[in-house]
C-alpha cells in the first residue's frame, strides 16, 4: 500500500500542462486506432501509408506511457538524471517493432518533453546532448538483429545497445559541461562516468528485469500483432 500511495502522491506532482499534452498523446493516439479499425486495408493505396499510421499511433502511445512514467522516479540526482520506473522500456519497445528510425525519431520527441520535466539546461549544446540526443539512442535498441527468433534473447542485446547510447551522450555532456562540478582534483572523465553510471545503471537493471517479465505474457503478443498486422 505504502508503495501504490507513493507512486500516486509522485503522480499528483505532474503539473497540469504535463496531463494535457499526454492527452493530446494519448487521445490522438486513440484516434489512429480508431482510423485503423475503421478502414479496411484495401482502402489503403499503399501498405507501406497503413504501416506510417501505425507508427505514429503506437509510438504516441509509447511517448506518452514512457513520460508518465518518467515522474515515478525512485531516486534523483543532484544535477540531473534519475532512476524511474523503467521508463525508457516504452521507446525501447517501440523500437524494437518498429525499427531504429522510427524509435529515434520517438525517442528525440521524448528527450524534447523531458526538458519539460526538471531540465538542467547550461546551453543549447549541452541541452541538445543531454535530451533529444540521448533519449533518441533509445531508439538504437531496434537495430538488435530481426533474425534472433527469441524476443528475450533480443531484449539483453536491445536494451544494453540503447542504454550505452544513450549513457555515451550523458557521459560526453558531463565532460564537456559539467567539468565543474566534479569534486576538487578529480579528473571530469572519470566523474561524469561514475556520476552517469550511478542512475544509468540501475536504470537499465530496472528496465530489463521488467522488460523480461512483459514480454513473457501475453500483452506482449497482442501488442506486437496489432503492430505488425
Amino acid at each position: 500500500m505504502n508503495n501504490l500511495s507513493d507512486i500516486l502522491a509522485k503522480l499528483s506532482e505532474i503539473s497540469p500542462l504535463v496531463w494535457l499534452i499526454i492527452a493530446v498523446l494519448l487521445v490522438g493516439s486513440l484516434f489512429g486506432v480508431g482510423v485503423l479499425i475503421i478502414k479496411p486495408k484495401s482502402s489503403y493505396k499503399k501498405a507501406s501509408s497503413r504501416l506510417h499510421t501505425k507508427q505514429l499511433v503506437y509510438g504516441g502511445m509509447c511517448i506518452a506511457i514512457a513520460f508518465v512514467l518518467s515522474y515515478i522516479r525512485l531516486y534523483k540526482m543532484p544535477y540531473g538524471g534519475s532512476i524511474t520506473l523503467a521508463s525508457m522500456f516504452p521507446i525501447i519497445l517501440y523500437a524494437i517493432i518498429f525499427g531504429p528510425i522510427p524509435g529515434i525519431i520517438a525517442g528525440v520527441a521524448y528527450g524534447f518533453l523531458q526538458l519539460i520535466q526538471d531540465a538542467w539546461v547550461l546551453n543549447w549544446a549541452q541541452l541538445l546532448f543531454d535530451y533529444p540526443l540521448a533519449y533518441g539512442c533509445l531508439g538504437l535498441a531496434g537495430m538488435a538483429p530481426r533474425f534472433i527468433k527469441s524476443i528475450q534473447v533480443r531484449l539483453c542485446l536491445a536494451i544494453p545497445i540503447a542504454i550505452l547510447g544513450r549513457g555515451l551522450m550523458h557521459f560526453i555532456s558531463g565532460v564537456v559541461f559539467f567539468a565543474d562540478y566534479a569534486p576538487e582534483g578529480m579528473n571530469p572523465i572519470y566523474y561524469s562516468f561514475i556520476y552517469n553510471a550511478l542512475y544509468i545503471v540501475p536504470e537499465a537493471i530496472i528496465t530489463l528485469i521488467l522488460a523480461l517479465v512483459l514480454v513473457s505474457t501475453p500483452i506482449y503478443s497482442a501488442m506486437r500483432k496489432a503492430a505488425i498486422n
